[in-house]
């Protein structure tokens, strides 16, 4: 008889004291539900991770530590960002189970899902995808910039699953893997998938928020697109030099345009062939340097190779 798997769930938290009691008491509820049925080990578990919130989180995920039997906290000794605090989560964990799932602490990722992953990791897939089925519950500016968002990480040849965000089930071998990407700029959305092993996707419905309010707004959205497509495609700067070769090709059009507007009569002498370049070429200018500058930024970043969390302390 195959010895039944320790799954944990790990779930980063950021000022998340509104929905933290709803959220710890649903997951022992999925972890206790899975265990009476057989299908996990009784070792299974639930971790939140403290992202050095600010509010009362650290002190709720101890109180229901206590009080739950399968949750746990592990909080960090400040604020890392999501990626990192699961990074965080997932590496801390990762030799005490078979499986590690992910899952954000709001409740819009459907928690019932969770035992359709695991039968799929019985079945022997190494990572398993949670995909949304539609964006019913977005607003229009959200689901079309969501959508624009997957269209350029795939036109950047990023390989990424699309409609998938952080939830998503990874067996131990693939987060052994995970633990020797050491790169400070994480796009987990983007290594996971460079790592291989065998995948499959489960589709589930996002609901609404459970309370609280988003730890991404539009600027902070907007950024972690930016760090995905520098972090996986050098495409931006092969754009560079497209853009040089079509200025040079405009640059003929312009030339041949200014001679024979100049030839008619029709044309202000000087204007055409000193001002309109200038500014064409200094914006073309400011916009490469802008790409080659983050890509730079990057490279600063990496070959510090400063620590990317500290762990403070641990709840079991």
């Amino acid at each position: 008889m195959m010895q039944k798997p320790v799954i944990g769930i790990v779930s980063p938290c950021y000022n998340e004291e509104l929905v933290l009691g709803e959220t710890s008491h649903q997951l022992n509820e999925i972890i206790k539900a899975l265990v009476s049925k057989e299908m996990i080990s009784e070792k299974s578990f639930a971790v939140f991770v403290d992202d050095g919130s600010k509010d009362k989180t650290w002190a709720l995920i101890e109180e229901k530590s206590s009080q739950f039997q399968y949750i746990k906290g592990l909080k960090l000794a400040g604020n890392v960002g999501h990626q990192k605090a699961l990074l965080a989560g997932l590496l801390s964990f990762k030799d005490e189970t078979d499986a590690l799932i992910s899952i954000d602490a709001d409740l819009q990722d459907d928690v019932r899902v969770i035992e359709e992953m695991i039968v799929k990791f019985i079945a022997g897939i190494d990572v398993v995808y949670g995909v949304r089925r539609e964006r019913t519950t977005d607003t229009f500016f959200k689901k079309n910039t969501a959508l624009l968002f997957y269209k350029l990480m795939l036109l950047m040849k990023v390989d990424i699953v699309y409609n998938h965000a952080d939830y998503r089930l990874c067996s131990r071998r693939v987060l052994d893997g995970l633990s020797e990407f050491k790169e400070v700029n994480l796009f987990l959305r983007g290594i996971i998938p460079t790592i291989g092993f065998s995948n499959d996707i489960v589709y589930y419905d996002r609901l609404e928020r459970f309370a609280g309010e988003s730890k991404y707004p539009l600027r902070k959205m907007a950024a972690f697109a930016w760090n995905g497509i520098t972090s996986f495609s050098n495409y931006p700067l092969k754009l560079v030099t497209t853009i040089g070769f079509l200025i040079f090709f405009g640059c003929i059009i312009m030339t041949a345009y200014a001679l024979i507007a100049l030839l008619n009569g029709h044309v202000v002498p000087g204007w055409f062939s000193t001002v309109l370049p200038m500014y064409f070429l200094g914006g073309i200018q400011l916009f490469c340097f802008g790409i080659i500058g983050e890509y730079i930024g990057k490279i600063y970043l990496e070959v510090k190779n400063r620590p990317r969390y500290f762990v403070d302390k641990r709840v079991d």
